[in-house]
């Protein structure tokens, strides 16, 4: 298939994440394609976009679209102000709820600025796609964008209260313009409770770039935090401490191991006060790189590393973009089975080592097996088996997506 894309990603002025890989992946694949950035773009994927000589708008087109995106801009600063006053315990919690509420609206008015953009820009796109859009109003970003579009919704952060489903309600034919996207099964099951009528499809956001490691990065990755025996074992932690993942049970682990370990931890936000117990873990060796990082820092950590450790607390079923980015570069994994669905696709797998989730012995005796033997690494064939598709097919499989919508909206 041919055709451009317009790629909408509003968080690509943020580092780390997989949002940026994806959004270059597929403008790769489809030279020439239209992304838009509402908020700005790092220069690092900025950079990326001319090499695959996409074309970069970070400005609304046409007094619409700078409108909606005035009045959403309004609406974010009502709600960091809401959000400042309300925020005492002592206050209802429909009340704190609201500041949020109003988030819901803004992203809302700044995703139909987007797709007015759109609209002017590059009316005859073979498929239109926003890569990260919010979890509510769906319907009503249809109607003021005044154009048909997939939506690619992670997760539900923020649950609707009465005037925002009111809004949602009201704009209910606008759910016929767009087809969401969950990336699991388990965040498909999640919206179709709140949003029954909503067309959507399940499918990975990651795509496999086929970008592996090689055994040059790898020495380069031990060189880079001081790791000069090729035998001492490396895992990595990456990403922000955030509450759907488990450092607790991470933190009584280290200290249970009875054997020498490193342990990379990259991200933001992490825990002073945990790092500084690590750091005094007669077993541990830490090495830290604060902040969000670039791709080729974070490649680094990854090289560096004999395994990639995921630690989640049980139910959280969203994509594990950490997952995806271990299986993709070749990195062994240790992984908590807080998700049924990809435990059972890493059954049997050489190269992931489970332990039950919340269990800190488990996890001591998994990352002692990667101290003695560790694993081997995943093969080419890894990224499928977890439905990861190349960033091609999954340009195909947007473009077949909207192109029925498109049909169906005719």
């Amino acid at each position: 298939m041919t055709g451009s894309l317009v790629l909408i990603e509003p968080y690509a002025d943020r580092l780390g994440g997989h949002h940026q890989r994806t959004l270059v992946a597929l403008a790769q694949a489809r030279p020439g394609s239209l992304v838009i950035a509402p908020n700005g773009i790092t220069q690092e994927a900025a950079g990326a976009l001319r090499e695959a000589r996409a074309r970069l708008v970070t400005a609304p087109a046409g007094h619409a679209a700078a409108t909606l995106l005035t009045a959403s801009h309004l609406a974010a600063r009502l709600s960091d102000a809401g959000q400042r006053v309300l925020r005492s315990r002592r206050l209802p919690r429909l009340l704190r709820r609201l500041p949020h509420q109003v988030t819901l609206v803004a992203r809302c008015l700044a995703e139909a600025s987007t797709l007015r953009t759109t609209r002017r820009l590059e009316p005859d796109a073979a498929a239109v796609m926003i890569l990260t859009a919010s979890e509510a109003l769906h319907g009503a970003a249809a109607i003021l964008g005044s154009q048909p579009h997939l939506r690619f919704v992670h997760e539900a952060v923020t649950t609707e209260d009465a005037v925002v489903r009111l809004i949602g309600w009201l704009a209910r034919r606008g759910e016929k313009k767009v087809v969401a996207v969950y990336p699991t099964q388990a965040v498909g099951d999640q919206f179709a409770a709140a949003f029954p009528d909503l067309p959507a499809v399940v499918r990975a956001f990651a795509v496999d770039d086929g970008r592996r490691l090689t055994d040059a990065e790898r020495e380069r990755g031990r060189i880079a935090f001081d790791i000069t025996s090729t035998v001492e074992a490396v895992v990595c932690l990456v990403g922000g401490w955030w509450p759907y993942k488990d450092i607790a049970v991470i933190d009584a682990a280290l200290a249970r191991l009875k054997e020498p370990l490193h342990l990379v931890v990259a991200g933001s936000p992490l825990d002073e006060a945990v790092l500084e117990r690590w750091r005094a873990l007669p077993n541990l060796r830490l090495h830290t790189v604060p902040g969000p990082v670039t791709e080729s820092v974070l490649r680094l950590v990854y090289a560096a590393a004999d395994a990639a450790l995921v630690a989640r607390h049980p139910g959280v079923g969203k994509e594990s973009g950490l997952v995806m980015d271990a299986v993709r570069l070749g990195v062994p994994l240790i992984v908590s089975d807080h998700d049924p669905s990809l435990t059972a696709r890493l059954h049997g797998q050489s190269w992931a080592l489970t332990f039950p989730a919340g269990d800190p012995d488990g996890l001591t005796d998994a990352l002692h097996t990667v101290v003695r033997q560790p694993p081997e690494r995943p093969g080419a064939e890894a990224p499928q088996l977890l439905g990861m598709w190349t960033a091609a097919e999954q340009a195909d499989f947007l473009t077949r997506t909207f192109a029925s919508l498109r049909t169906k909206e005719s």
